[in-house]
């Protein structure tokens, strides 16, 4: 573990929690039992572009439903565990899955559940709102809340850092808007 800037130059790829880091944290149940979360549009776009500059993304969370699915699904997101009571063994087997040293992988979290993860990676993160423990535990943590821009700002630094932010301007589905 070197200086922050230098470590995220070798980043490889990306791990994020959902519930109050790529949303507010909070959720609406709907009668059908799935839920209703607010995401930030620029945290999806910085998502969609990191996969299309070849960098992995994958999803650990402990929520669940079609909606969260789709939205990934629609970002590009490939690896999502979901509905996930073993955050450990679902980032050790990504990491495996993908042959990533894990010195090379970020993790955003933001509550105790995250801490395990957080610990394994080189370079774990979080947003503003975290708690406390999460915070003590992290190499960064961004000056957004969850759901307001610390998912855009931590790929925006790792994407900067690689001279690839803003180099491709296609749309989320990398189709050029008219």
């Amino acid at each position: 573990m070197g200086n922050f800037k230098e470590d995220i130059a070798r980043v490889e790829a990306f791990v994020f929690d959902v519930d109050g880091v790529m949303t507010d944290g909070y959720i609406t149940p709907t009668p059908d039992g799935d839920f209703i979360r607010r995401y930030y549009a620029k945290d999806g776009y910085a998502i969609a572009y990191a996969i299309r500059e070849g960098y992995k993304i994958c999803i650990i969370s402990g929520g669940r439903g079609d909606m969260l699915r789709r939205r990934m699904e629609m970002l590009g997101v490939q690896r999502m565990y979901l509905n996930c009571m073993d955050k450990i063994a679902a980032i050790n087997e990504f990491i495996a899955e993908n042959n990533l040293n894990a010195e090379n992988v970020i993790y955003m979290g933001d509550d105790i559940p995250d801490l395990e993860c957080m610990r394994i990676v080189g370079i774990p993160v979080c947003p503003a709102d975290a708690c406390m423990e999460v915070i003590e535990a992290s190499r960064y943590v961004s000056e957004y809340d969850g759901g307001r821009g610390a998912v855009r700002d931590i790929i925006e630094q790792v994407l900067r850092a690689h001279n690839k932010w803003a180099k491709n301007t296609k749309g989320v589905l990398g189709v050029p808007s008219r």
